[in-house]
Order: structure tokens, then C-alpha cells, then sequence
């Protein structure tokens, strides 16, 4: 049965503790806040406190899971809003099969892992945080001993997204020699319009850089896992083609499960890598639980607990915009930072002059779906004064909507999904359709 709303989501559930301002943002909206302290323990705790709170959006960062069995329980969800960029904490297939929309925010805080990984370039090459610990230790090591200036030496980045090209643009303003690799065409020809040095392989681009920044998604473009990504030979390789006064530093601000601790381990043992920086790791804790760090015997890998993005100007950047992403969607259907198609963006509120209401549906792409809604509109006796529709093949769904002169009552809204069902011999044709008055 397709999900089903009339109007504006008016109920919010928060978990793992975004910024505050977020509920202010939200609240503002008419929003009804339900923010939670302590962290779901399990999907069964999560389906409790939504069915609770008969919650319409989730607000969270990268750690509680959204799985299938959460969708399935929770008929009354329309969006799972993600505070941060990584989206592999949700079962998106599942999302797509019921209209759950998904939307993260990939630029807010960009700057902030920018800086640390320009800070752990520095950091690394100067070998301060081994120095650090021997000194207080009553070391004095005053030498020059594996420590290097940044300028001159390659930096390769591996994977060309908004975090990668500005922790490019920021190594190359210290006077790095800037390549990278990344799979998609685009970020190809933008790396080649910057100047940049594209290799033709991750293997070319390990063995021919002095230092290698991280900056990849859960999934590669065609939506296949990037776990175990960077396997231990490929590891071995970093700096090979270098001179042996390369550094050969490794930084992994990314994702935790792109390599086995073991293999980086290996790596830094054999020398093939100097120094490594690791702010993601395969298992996280949740807040104030034990954790065994994997690099805790090893000075040369200097490790950070997932704070790329916990600074005190990211938090509120992050709250903000993705307050403003839920009230485009929540008001008027519109989308952007979709993670079905990170680059969609799709709306008609620029100009809904006339118009008396906006139909949302998502629906499958199922030959005849898209007929169907607008069958069903004619058959009411509305007219569809404009409309946007954007597919997401990947996962067989599609969205449309439409701005209508007058709205549809409750019988027509479920006379189009029973028309939708029949035309396609898809009970499952639309997946969730929301309507929302304008006047």
C-alpha cells in the first residue's frame, strides 16, 4: 500500500545528537521536535521510537542504521535526512521500494576535513605527533631525521569529490604537485581543467605520489561497495616510483572499511608507507562505549576518533542546511542532496503562482506509471499546470512532481495509485504520493 499524506511533514525524530540549532531551524518551520539523547540500540529501538512519535522524517549522522525493517515498520516515514555526507548507514534499495526519500549534505562540512588533512599532512611530514610523545617524555630529539617540507612533493587524491579538489586546491597553494584518480568521466575532465595530473589506474597513482589523501564514497559510481577498496598489495605500493627520501604518508579521512587495519599495519611495518593518518575505522563505537584501537601499538599511525566533521563551525553550517533541504521538500516537494542521484536537483517552487496545490509521487519505472498519474489527474478533473519528473534507475524509482490548479481529494489520490497498479500490473507502482495545498 503506497504511503500517503496530505501536506507539509510536521514530525520530526532526532537521534545521535546533530547541533541543537537544528531543532530551533525546525521549529520555526511548525515543526514537532522529538530529539533523543541516547542513541537506538538496535533497529527494534528505532522502530519503537518512530511508531512513538509517529515520526514523518529522521534526522541522524552516520552511525544509527536505517534498514529494511525499519521502512517496512514504519509506514508513516517520508524522508530519512542524514546530518552528515556518508550515506551507507541506510538501506537505500528499501528506501526506493517504499517513496522514502533520502537526502544528506555534502558540502557543510568540507572545510573543517580540509583542514585536517592538510594539518595531518603537515603533521605527518614533520613527524610532530612521535615528537610530540617523546619529548614530554624527556626525549630531546632535535634532528632532521625523516622530516620534510610539503612543497615540492606530490599529493595524490583518490577520489575527486568536493572534499578531494579542495584538499587539492589547498596542497597545491603550499606548493604540491597535485594527481589523482577517480572512475567518473566528470570528475576526470574537472581534474584536467584544473591543472591536475590524472593517473590511469589507483596502482599508477599509488607508486607515483609522495603522499596520498583518501576522500572516496561507501560506493563507486555504479553503486557497487568500495569495502576493501585498497587491499594490502595495493597499500605496499604507495611512493614506489618515488626517490627514497619520499615521506610515503597515508591519510584516510574517508571510510573506515576500505582496507583491513591489519594490511595498513603491514604496510607501515614493511616501510612502504612512512606514516599514516586514520580518522575512520571498520568498527566505531557508539558514544561512551569501550573501543579497541587497532593502531594502539603503532606511534607511526596517528589516529582521530571520526572528527573530520566536529569542529564548532560545521556543526551549525550542517544543521542549517539540511534544515533548509527538509523545508523545500517538506513544503514543496523540491529536492536536492538526494543520494539516490547526488547531482539531482528538482522543484517547482520558484513559480507556483496559480497553481492550487503540488502532487508528489514516487513511483516505480514501471512502464506506464508516469501515464497513469497523469490519467488519474485528467480523470479528476484537475489540470497539471507544470511538472518535473526525474528518474532513479539504479533503483527503479522514479519522482514527479506536479503543480495542479486545484488539489485532489482523498478518494482521487487513491483512485491514481489503484489506476497506477492496474496499468502496470505493478501493485506496488506507486510507492508514496503526497499532496500539499498551496491556497
Amino acid at each position: 500500500m503506497a504511503r500517503a499524506l496530505q501536506g507539509p511533514l510536521t514530525r520530526a525524530l532526532i537521534v545521535e545528537n546533530p547541533h541543537a540549532s537544528l531543532d530551533t531551524h525546525l521549529r520555526q518551520m511548525g515543526v514537532e521536535v522529538t530529539r533523543v539523547s541516547e542513541t537506538p540500540a538496535d533497529p527494534a529501538a528505532l522502530v519503537a521510537l518512530l511508531q512513538r512519535h509517529r515520526s514523518q522524517v529522521i534526522f541522524k549522522r552516520s552511525r544509527v542504521e536505517v534498514s529494511r525493517e525499519v521502512i517496512e515498520s514504519c509506514p508513516e516515514l517520508f524522508a530519512v535526512q542524514l546530518c552528515s555526507i556518508g550515506d551507507d548507514s541506510v538501506d537505500k534499495p528499501a528506501c526506493a521500494d517504499h517513496g522514502v526519500l533520502v537526502f544528506n549534505d555534502p558540502v557543510s562540512n568540507g572545510r573543517s576535513v580540509v583542514e585536517l588533512a592538510i594539518g595531518h599532512l603537515i603533521g605527518l611530514s614533520r613527524r610532530l605527533y612521535e615528537t610530540d610523545t617523546e619529548t614530554r617524555g624527556g626525549h630531546w630529539g632535535k634532528n632532521n631525521v625523516e622530516r620534510y617540507e610539503v612543497r615540492g612533493k606530490v599529493l595524490g587524491v583518490l577520489g575527486l569529490g568536493n572534499i578531494g579538489r579542495a584538499t587539492a586546491r589547498a596542497a597545491q597553494l603550499m606548493g604540491m604537485e597535485i594527481r589523482f584518480f577517480d572512475s567518473r568521466e566528470v570528475a576526470r575532465q574537472v581534474g584536467a581543467e584544473l591543472g591536475w595530473a590524472a593517473a590511469g589506474s589507483m596502482e599508477e597513482l599509488f607508486r607515483s605520489v609522495d603522499a596520498l589523501s583518501v576522500h572516496v564514497s561507501a560506493q563507486d559510481a555504479g553503486g557497487a561497495t568500495n569495502a576493501g577498496l585498497l587491499p594490502r598489495d595495493l597499500l605496499m605500493q604507495l611512493g614506489a616510483d618515488r626517490p627514497e627520501g619520499s615521506p610515503r604518508l597515508f591519510l584516510n579521512l574517508s571510510r573506515g572499511f576500505l582496507y583491513e587495519p591489519a594490511d595498513l599495519l603491514a604496510a607501515i611495518e614493511a616501510r612502504a608507507i612512512r606514516r599514516a593518518a586514520v580518522d575512520v575505522y571498520p568498527q566505531e563505537p557508539a558514544g561512551g562505549e569501550s573501543w579497541l584501537n587497532p593502531y594502539r601499538d603503532e606511534p607511526r599511525v596517528a589516529v582521530t576518533p571520526h572528527i573530520g566533521a566536529s569542529t564548532q563551525e560545521a556543526q551549525p553550517r550542517i544543521a542549517a542546511r539540511v534544515a533548509q533541504t527538509f523545508s523545500a521538500f517538506s513544503r514543496f516537494g523540491s529536492i536536492r542532496d538526494c543520494v539516490f542521484s547526488p547531482r539531482a536537483q528538482l522543484g517547482l517552487a520558484d513559480d507556483v503562482r496559480g497553481g492550487g496545490a503540488l502532487l508528489a509521487v514516487a513511483h516505480a519505472t514501471t512502464r506506464g506509471t508516469k501515464r497513469a498519474i497523469d490519467d488519474a489527474i485528467y480523470t479528476a478533473g484537475a489540470s497539471n499546470l507544470s511538472s518535473v519528473h526525474r528518474d532513479f534507475a539504479a533503483l527503479g524509482l522514479a519522482y514527479d512532481l506536479a503543480l495542479i490548479d486545484r488539489p485532489l481529494t482523498d478518494a482521487q489520490l487513491a483512485g491514481l495509485a489503484s489506476e497506477a497498479a492496474r496499468e502496470t500490473q505493478d501493485p506496488n507502482a506507486i510507492r508514496s504520493i503526497r499532496q500539499i495545498a498551496l491556497r
